[in-house]
């Protein structure tokens, strides 16, 4: 890893933008490791339907490591803090061995909440709290919040009942998370983009290529080995409408039409996350997709070391 001023890298972007091969050869370039930021990848058994291509981990020949990838049984609710509490402990076992983490996933709420920080932590309702919070004003409310020291994020108090909570949340941290300290990351954040044609062309492709090679009977699997048709509906998108078609409620053409018009959106939405990010302060590095994998990584890589 190279000494400068960045000690992290984010390689993000929307479904089927080729982050994963580029993230691999990036952190073989740098002596780095991936840290997966799929909010899907998760789950065991899940492979085609959240594209795990475990081949884009070879690079000329070479196995890049990559972590938070099959941590959580298919069928479970991993979900944010969880996530943020894994990807921890891995980069701290990644940088203290002087190696580079490689963030790698679309999931912006997950690339965001480590890029900006965010100490979430589940906090249960203090009933006593609350009432003795009862019928003070906003203004009064803030005053009390103040007491507690800094917080990373005061964007959320517009209201009397989301600054209650606040309080709820630091006067917990207070008493049981004393010390805590998000480390200091300092990431250079890139996105890889297409043209909308381009991406929906990409997405389309993608699609037919998993229904052909496998992905039904994946998610056929799982239903065998007991996991409830309600818990894949949950997780969305490949596993929803599949697991609709193979309960009856959905022809394929259905099934493959609706799907397909899901992921575009979803796609959108991805990209609106993260402009988003950009006017929540995070400074993100644009890329064209339509450059080869060469390409993309040199920029990276130069960028990276220019600090």
């Amino acid at each position: 890893m190279s000494g400068n001023s960045y000690n992290m890298i984010v390689v993000t972007g929307a479904t089927a933008s080729g982050k994963t091969a580029l993230a691999a050869e990036v952190a073989y370039r740098l002596e780095g490791e991936i840290v997966s930021a799929d909010s899907r990848q998760v789950y065991r058994g899940m492979d085609i339907g959240t594209g795990k291509d475990y081949s884009d981990y070879v690079v000329n020949g070479s196995h890049v490591p990559f972590h938070l990838i099959d941590i959580a049984d298919a069928g479970s609710r991993y979900n944010l803090f969880e996530y943020q509490q894994d990807f921890l402990k891995v980069y701290r076992e990644i940088t203290s061995r002087r190696l580079l983490p490689v963030v790698c996933g679309g999931s912006g709420m997950y690339v965001e909440s480590i890029i900006r920080g965010y100490n979430l932590v589940q906090v249960p309702v203090n009933p006593l709290l609350r009432d003795n919070l009862a019928g003070k004003s906003h203004n009064q409310l803030k005053e009390i919040l103040e007491k507690y020291g800094p917080m990373h994020n005061r964007s959320d108090l517009d209201t009397v009942k989301r600054t209650i909570r606040a309080i709820e949340i630091a006067d917990y941290i207070k008493d049981n998370m004393d010390g805590f300290e998000w480390p200091v990351i300092k990431p250079l954040v890139v996105a890889v983009r297409y043209s909308r044609e381009e991406r929906r062309s990409r997405i389309s492709t993608r699609l037919s290529n998993r229904l052909h090679e496998g992905m039904i009977a994946e998610v056929e699997s799982l239903l065998k080995n007991g996991i409830p048709p309600e818990d894949l509906i949950y997780y969305g998108l490949e596993y929803k409408y599949v697991t609709l078609y193979l309960t009856g409620e959905l022809t394929y053409q259905e099934m493959e039409s609706r799907l397909e018009t899901e992921i575009h959106r979803f796609a959108k939405r991805q990209m609106t996350w993260f402009r988003g990010m950009e006017r929540r302060g995070v400074e993100i590095e644009w890329i064209e997709g339509a450059l080869s994998l060469e390409e993309k990584a040199d920029i990276i890589t130069n960028l990276f070391r220019k600090g």
